[in-house]
């Protein structure tokens, strides 16, 4: 009987620096330019040691979606606890890399149901905090009831972020100058100019 294959330690360098290239490779060239070989050369590593650490693509795929998503809910959670939290949430989601790496999943989510599940669950867990937030940012600034629900507003700010960023990837920019206006004078009642 053949023993199981053996995986490289999750903290070693060679993974973070296989993680690293794949995630540039990710953001420059999007998921179908992302190979073995391309990681491995881009990483400066014999391509045998992107299975050494990870026994398929999808692996390190979800290697760089968790990594990122993460952080990601690293800096909304700091994003929202900030003095100007609607600012501060209005600059995350429209982060270029941010938008990038989420257009790439998606790609990716039609290809694998194991990162296509992963990326929704992060999806409801980013949403929900957003929601929760939202409903006690607006409380404080007396915001009426009878305004937009705050899971209205969440999915009509990520929706305006996400079409603006993808449209200027593809060279469109007619009304995004004045969405973002829209947008930002609204932030610009609750909280005024942004401080940082």
């Amino acid at each position: 009987m053949a023993s199981p294959r053996r995986i490289g330690a999750p903290d070693a360098k060679n993974r973070t620096v296989l993680i690293d290239a794949a995630e540039q490779l990710l953001l420059e060239e999007g998921h179908t330019a992302v190979s073995s070989r391309r990681v491995a050369a881009r990483a400066g590593l014999k391509p045998q040691l992107v299975h050494y650490y990870f026994r398929t693509m999808e692996e390190l795929f979800l290697a760089v979606f968790r990594r990122r998503a993460e952080e990601g809910l690293e800096q909304q959670a700091k994003a929202l606890e900030s003095d100007q939290p609607l600012w501060a949430l209005w600059r995350f989601s429209i982060d270029p890399a941010g938008i990038a790496l989420t257009m790439a999943f998606t790609g990716l989510a039609g290809q694998s149901e194991k990162i296509r599940a992963e990326v929704a669950d992060y999806a409801d867990r980013f949403r929900t905090t957003q929601i929760e937030a939202l409903a006690q940012i607006l409380d404080r600034y007396g915001v009426a009831a009878e305004a937009p629900a705050p899971a209205a507003l969440v999915v009509l700010l990520t929706s305006v972020s996400r079409v603006v960023m993808l449209e200027e990837a593809l060279g469109v920019s007619t009304g995004h100058a004045e969405i973002t206006a829209l947008v930002e004078d609204h932030i610009r009642a609750l909280e005024g100019p942004p401080s940082f």
